[in-house]
């Protein structure tokens, strides 16, 4: 960054950049770094770097839930199993009641597509009232550690929801952002670390209705979003990771590959030919 006497907004894109490229696993260490670097940026990004979510127990109910800016406020983080903060918050923002049977319900909904999809790790779902709809944020962690695999899925998905002719239909807005990393350690191949994060958006409108309520609408686009972005991640680091180590030591025979090559270039040039 050699930009200390850059613009703010080139600092900013800069930094921004940077972080996309450095280790998931290591954001917080990372971003720490940048704002002790360029500490007039600390506001700008905290409130742009998504980071690792972290999981609270709420010991009234004895569930484990998510923390985010998003439940936030001050330094007390709100429960969504028992709608309350801890440290306890005499005054923190709630949602309306008609909001919070929503979520209540929203948060059951994707308790079970947790455990359709993961089978274990953690789910939590935060909804906020605006002027002419709602927002929320749907939030899953997975970690896995054992003594030869480790590794985390971060899955960030924040909805923005306008309701149009008078609640019988919505647009709806969605991020989502996924942070993935894996780290294997094995004695013949040694320590291999794979990471990234990727974010997507998608809008639509849909009909609101008894068979089509706010939730399965969100559900839907959630589900379609995710599956796209594992196969995304999947192609990216996955499937690059074992193009670089084909290229760098073939599995079968070096001139079996060249024979099946030539045979290729003929097969390509003669219909070629034919056109």
């Amino acid at each position: 960054m050699r930009g200390l006497a850059q613009p703010q907004d080139q600092q900013l894109d800069c930094a921004l950049d940077l972080m996309r490229r450095l280790p998931p696993q290591q954001i917080e260490k990372n971003l720490s770094d940048l704002i002790d670097l360029v500490p007039s940026l600390c506001e700008d990004l905290l409130s742009s770097v998504d980071q690792p979510l972290k999981i609270a127990r709420d010991k009234q109910v004895g569930k484990d839930y998510l923390l985010c800016d998003y439940n936030r406020d001050g330094d007390s983080y709100r429960s969504p199993w028992t709608n309350k903060y801890e440290p306890p918050l005499a005054d923190g923002a709630v949602p309306s009641d008609k909001l919070r049977r929503l979520e209540v319900e929203a948060n059951q909904a994707f308790e079970t597509y947790r455990e359709l999809y993961f089978e274990s790790g953690v789910c939590s779902v935060y909804l906020w009232d605006l002027d002419h709809g709602f927002a929320g944020v749907i939030l899953i962690k997975k970690a896995g550690d054992t003594e030869k695999i480790k590794g985390c899925w971060d899955s960030i998905h924040v909805v923005e929801v306008q309701e149009k002719a008078q609640g019988k239909n919505a647009h709806y807005k969605l991020t989502s952002t996924v942070m993935l990393w894996l780290q294997t350690i094995k004695e013949t191949s040694g320590t291999m670390n794979l990471g990234g994060s990727l974010t997507r958006q998608a809008e639509t409108d849909s009909p609101v209705n008894e068979s089509s309520p706010h939730i399965v609408n969100i559900g839907r686009m959630v589900e379609d979003m995710e599956n796209k972005m594992r196969s995304t991640l999947d192609q990216i680091y996955f499937g690059k990771t074992k193009d670089v180590v084909n290229d760098l030591r073939s599995v079968s025979d070096l001139k079996q590959k060249m024979n099946q090559k030539a045979i290729a270039d003929e097969l390509l040039a003669k219909m070629q030919q034919g056109h």
